[in-house]
C-alpha cells in the first residue's frame, strides 16, 4: 500500500462543540515502505494487528457522532499504530519503550522482534509523529478559540485477558476502563463518563491502563484543556482478537453521544 496525504482526519462538529473525539489507534493500514521495516511475514503481521488495533473504534466514534445532541469533533487516526504510536512520548518519559513499544515499536505484543533492534525511528517520527501531533494540537487550539475549552476523549479498547507486553497487567479489567490525569481531568469529567458508561457494565480508573492523551503543548499547562480516555474491554462489543462487532458497540456508541453531550 502506497499513502499519500496526512495520515488523520479532523472531521468537523458542531462549530459550538468543545468535545473532541480522538480515535488513535483504530486503522490496521500500513504503508509499503514502513512495511518493509517490519521483520513479521503477512500472516504474523495480521495477527499482531488483529492483537494491537483498537478494532471498531473509529466506527464507535462515528455512530456517537452521529446521535449526539451536539455533534462532537473527531480526529481519527488512519494508519496502525505500528507505524507510530501518535499517543506515547517520544523520548526517555515513555514507560512503553522499557518493553520495545515506545513511539516507534520494536517488539510485538507477545514480545517478539517487530522489528531490527537498531531501527532509526528518527524517519518514522518525522514523516508522521510530528505532523499527527502539530494537527492534533492545532484542533485543540480551534476547540479553545472558538469556545473557550476543550474536551478530548480518547477512544481506546483493550483484550479481556492480558497481553504479555502490558506493565500494568496484575489490576482489574473493568468494562470500561476510565484513564485520567491529576491536572487535565476534573472530577466532574470522571463522574460524567461513569453516568453515562453506567448501562454498559462495571466502570473503573485507571486499570488495566492509566493517564489520557493531551497534545504537547498544552500538557500540564494549561487547564482549559480537559481529557479523559475511554478504554472499552473487547470482549463487550466484539469477537477477540480481531473478530466481528456484536450488538455491544450500538449500546457503547449511546453511552459516548451521552458522554460528549454531559459535557
Amino acid at each position: 500500500m502506497t499513502w499519500s496525504g496526512p495520515s488523520y482526519d479532523l472531521l468537523p462538529g458542531d462549530p459550538d462543540s468543545p468535545v473532541l473525539l480522538h480515535v488513535p489507534h483504530a486503522a490496521r493500514a500500513i504503508p509499503a515502505d514502513v512495511r518493509r521495516g517490519i521483520v513479521l511475514d503477512d500472516a504474523a503481521l495480521e495477527r499482531e494487528l488483529d492483537h494491537i488495533t483498537d478494532a471498531y473504534t473509529d466506527e464507535l466514534a462515528e455512530r456517537a457522532a452521529e446521535s449526539a445532541r451536539v455533534t462532537p469533533w473527531r480526529f481519527v487516526n488512519r494508519l496502525s499504530r505500528l507505524v507510530v504510536d501518535p499517543e506515547r512520548f517520544p523520548d526517555e518519559r515513555e514507560e512503553m519503550a522499557a518493553v520495545g513499544m515506545g513511539a516507534v515499536y520494536t517488539r510485538t505484543t507477545h514480545k517478539g522482534e517487530l522489528r531490527r533492534p537498531d531501527t532509526d525511528p528518527e524517519p518514522l517520527l518525522e514523516r508522521w509523529f510530528r505532523p499527527y501531533a502539530r494537527a492534533m494540537a492545532e484542533a485543540v487550539a480551534d476547540r479553545l478559540a472558538a469556545t473557550g475549552r476543550a474536551v478530548i476523549i480518547d477512544v481506546h479498547s483493550y483484550p479481556a485477558a492480558p497481553l504479555p507486553y502490558e506493565l500494568h497487567a496484575e489490576g482489574p479489567r473493568p468494562a470500561v476502563c476510565l484513564g485520567t490525569d491529576a491536572f487535565h481531568t476534573p472530577p466532574r469529567l470522571a463522574e460524567a463518563a461513569r453516568e453515562a458508561f453506567a448501562a454498559c457494565g462495571e466502570t473503573g480508573l485507571d486499570s488495566p491502563f492509566a493517564g489520557t492523551y493531551v497534545p504537547l503543548a498544552f500538557y500540564g499547562r494549561d487547564s482549559r484543556v480537559g481529557a479523559l480516555m475511554v478504554e472499552i474491554r473487547r470482549d463487550t462489543y466484539m469477537t477477540e482478537p480481531g473478530g466481528a462487532a456484536g450488538p455491544g458497540l450500538e449500546r457503547l456508541a449511546g453511552a459516548l453521544a451521552a458522554l460528549a453531550d454531559a459535557v
